[in-house]
């Protein structure tokens, strides 16, 4: 029960973040909808039985937070000099990027958080590797994504991968 107030919290709190009206017609369409897709999960959650665990420490997360909005920033620049210079990069290139995390949670963090990036997407994900298309990629870029991964890596709790 508690773990539905609060998601209803959160929803809630996203819905009225991205909306920015707070007339009273779209308030209650927001209500419903919050409503019906709690409504929905629960519904999922008996079908299936299947729970993501959240094997993950909030305050490791809020610093690695913190560390990406400043690679986001980075290459953010890094592609506005390639679109603004009018010439597409040669180098790019799909190639595999091992995978070290053992929650599903903490795996998606990673997943999107190089599709995040801009110039990177993962295109697909496997138990222990994603499949990574750069638009430019150059020799830094294993790296990059090597520190990427070892920093969600370290959000991870120590009891993480194991039953959910």
């Amino acid at each position: 029960m508690i773990k539905g107030i609060l998601a209803f919290i959160g929803l809630a709190a996203l819905w009225l973040l991205m909306s920015g009206l707070y007339k009273t017609l779209i308030l209650i369409f927001g209500v419903l909808s919050i409503l019906l897709t709690l409504l929905v999960l629960h519904r999922m959650d008996k079908v299936d039985g299947h729970k993501l665990g959240y094997d993950i420490g909030v305050f490791a997360t809020v610093k690695y937070l913190i560390w990406l909005m400043v690679e986001i920033a980075k290459s953010n620049w890094a592609v506005t000099k390639i679109i603004l210079s009018g010439n597409m990069p040669k180098k790019q290139k799909m190639f595999v990027v091992p995978v070290t995390q053992k929650s599903e949670i903490a795996q998606v963090v990673f997943a999107n958080s190089i599709t995040l990036t801009p110039g990177t997407i993962t295109v697909e994900s496997e138990d222990d590797h994603f499949i990574v298309h750069a638009l430019d990629f150059g020799e830094g870029d294993m790296d990059a994504l090597a520190e990427m991964d070892a920093r969600v890596t370290a959000i991870e709790t120590e009891n993480a991968g194991g039953n959910q």
